[in-house]
């Protein structure tokens, strides 16, 4: 069997950061990691070639090679996956899907024409497929039916089947589930809230099969909450700094994980000597009351500010990400969203409005209340939400798009990456061995001279660019290639905050447009009624 794995485009988005990755020559942020691990799983007879879409296309000889295809998609992928299941079956080609969005809306998938679907996670229901391409089925569903697999059995991801050069980071796995129920979130209906994880030999077996590949940058620990068991998590640290040690140190670490972080110094030390630079958190919003409402009752416990800097303070740069459009919000989220950050120094701050995602508690509530206003969902940082707020969705998004602008304004944005990298301070940085040499090659040199050029000398910021990289270099010298790596995506978010204003105001005119029209029919109407009942 011949199977072509295909991962569809992804929109531009906060996270795509296309003019950041250009100054270094990669094409994409992440690899599809569930496809190589779908490719892990089947028959391992089969031969398999990758194409992510998002580095390039697929060519003829591909299409012409292939028996079977499989494609997986999240739900802003919607548009390519839809386009690329067409395309395959116009070609013949038998088409199998997975992943979240088919999993969460699989009529979507059906009706594009897809042949199988491969549904929930693929330790379970990968093997029902393959039985039935085996006795010669065309077509099938294959449903977990509520089971969750035991991960430590999964299979090391086939990253031979990736370009990897074509990728800033890498991404591995070690847990799936979360121990909270947040109203709005997918992830426990996808995954469970009973966390659970690979062993810390399976995890290294991973990371050492990426070394031998010659990967020598980030790796993203992809778990949606990589502390939602924290004794496993320990084992696993306390067995990954003697591995980091021995090969001197070949990655560095990014994350996602709960703000009660914050409270756990050990686990805090164990990550940043394991050489986790980055940690991304969901804060949501600074407003008590629709953190409770929303069932988000673990950033309620403790002051979020001091757990921020808590974090900072420990030697992990923090991102994190923020909701607006909360049902019994007040005015002025926004302006409280901007001025946490700010207080904070938290240099990138994720800012969506609210969308109610399939089968989420939040879905569920909103679906019974006959609020919601469309049977999808679109996650990216440029779209209304999908249901009734309960204020005007016009002042929403007004406070949206001047919050958005005023966080990725080029000077306010240096200033927190500034003030954030400072109090990371030079201390926080592992005690490291003799490292691999770096290779300084040209690509980083141009990059490296065009942030200069813009950032010091062409921008308003060309003072406050070379004051704060020379204390930089004076105070924390051990941070300064991080501390221009993150400077480095305002390259982006220059330009993404003009896409998020002007397709959101766009959005908002059609919306009040509509609305009018709404309004003025049953006006109309009575008029004419009572016309006819003069006559």
């Amino acid at each position: 069997m011949k199977v072509l794995l295909l991962y569809p485009l992804f929109p531009k988005s906060f996270w795509s950061f296309e003019k950041t990755l250009a100054l270094l020559n990669y094409k994409a942020m992440l690899p599809p990691l569930g496809l190589v691990t779908v490719a892990a799983i089947l028959p391992q007879e089969w031969e398999f070639k990758l194409v992510d879409r998002n580095i390039r296309t697929v060519t003829e000889a591909e299409w012409e090679w292939a028996d079977l295809v499989i494609l997986s998609a999240m739900i802003v992928q919607k548009e390519d996956l839809q386009a690329q299941i067409r395309e395959a079956k116009g070609r013949g080609k038998l088409v199998a899907v997975g992943g979240p969005y088919p999993t969460a809306i699989p009529d979507d998938s059906l009706s594009a024409g897809a042949d199988f679907l491969i549904l929930d996670e693929g330790e379970i229901t990968l093997p029902l497929f393959i039985a039935a391409i085996e006795r010669g089925d065309r077509s099938g569903i294959f449903r977990s039916g509520g089971e969750k697999p035991d991960v430590s059995f999964t299979p090391i991801p086939r990253f031979d089947l990736l370009e990897l050069d074509a990728y800033s980071e890498m991404s591995v796995q070690f847990s799936r589930g979360c121990p909270f129920q947040c109203e709005f979130c997918d992830i426990i209906v996808l995954y469970g809230r009973k966390p659970r994880t690979k062993t810390p030999t399976q995890l290294l077996a991973e990371l050492e099969r990426l070394y031998e590949l010659g990967w020598r940058r980030s790796i993203f620990m992809v778990d949606d909450n990589f502390i939602g068991n924290k004794r496993n998590v320990k084992l696993f640290l306390k067995e990954l700094k003697p591995w980091m040690v021995e090969h001197n140190y070949p990655f560095s670490f990014a994350t996602e994980a709960s703000v009660d972080l914050a409270n756990d110094q050990e686990l805090m030390d164990l990550m940043v000597q394991c050489n986790f630079g980055a940690v991304f958190l969901g804060i949501e919003t600074p407003d008590e009351e629709s953190l409770t409402l929303t069932h988000k009752f673990q950033n309620t416990r403790d002051s979020l500010s001091e757990a921020v800097n808590s974090i900072t303070r420990s030697g992990l740069r923090v991102m994190a990400g923020f909701i607006i459009g909360f049902d019994g919000e007040k005015a002025g989220a926004g302006g409280r969203i901007v001025k946490f950050v700010e207080q904070t120094a938290i240099p990138t701050a994720l800012f969506s409005m609210l969308q109610a995602l399939p089968d989420t508690a939040l879905w569920h509530r909103l679906e019974k209340e006959g609020r919601l206003r469309a049977k999808s969902a679109n996650i990216n940082q440029t779209t209304l939400m999908n249901f009734v707020p309960t204020r005007p969705v016009q002042d929403i998004a007004r406070e949206y798009v001047e919050a958005f602008w005023e966080l990725y304004e080029p000077k306010r944005f240096l200033d927190r990456a500034y003030r954030h990298y400072r109090m990371l301070g030079e201390a926080t940085y592992p005690k490291k061995g003799k490292r691999d040499a770096k290779k300084v090659n040209w690509v980083t040199i141009r990059a490296l001279l065009i942030i200069c050029w813009r950032q010091g000398v062409v921008r308003n910021t060309r003072w406050q660019f070379w004051r704060n990289l020379f204390n930089m270099l004076r105070h924390n010298p051990g941070g300064v290639s991080s501390y221009l790596a993150v400077c480095a995506q305002i390259e982006h978010f220059v330009e993404y905050r003009e896409i998020v204003r002007e397709q959101i105001e766009a959005q908002v005119g059609k919306f009040l447009e509509a609305e009018a029209k709404q309004t003025v029919l049953p006006i109309e109407m009575a008029k004419s009624e009572q016309l006819s009942k003069s006559a």
